[in-house]
């Protein structure tokens, strides 16, 4: 299993998301969106998530940390 996601580098939740990866042993690449608000646009419209993180698993949307973490269970 493989992981992408959008983060900010300070949102609590980005950081919930990425300790539930590496506690369960998942590799995943972050895509770091601090200072680009107009790719994190694109990547909300093109997955139809208002809200940071956006996680993609094995290339598959989910959601964010929550869906994340019941993904994971």
């Amino acid at each position: 299993m493989k992981a992408e996601l959008w983060t900010w580098t300070y949102c609590p939740f980005c950081q919930r998301a990425k300790a539930l990866l590496e506690e369960k042993g998942v590799e995943y690449v972050e895509h770091v969106m601090d200072a680009k608000p107009d790719e994190l646009a694109e990547v909300k419209r093109k997955y139809g998530h208002d809200t940071v993180p956006i996680v993609l698993l094995d290339g598959e949307f989910i959601g964010g940390s929550t869906e994340l973490a019941a993904a994971l269970k």
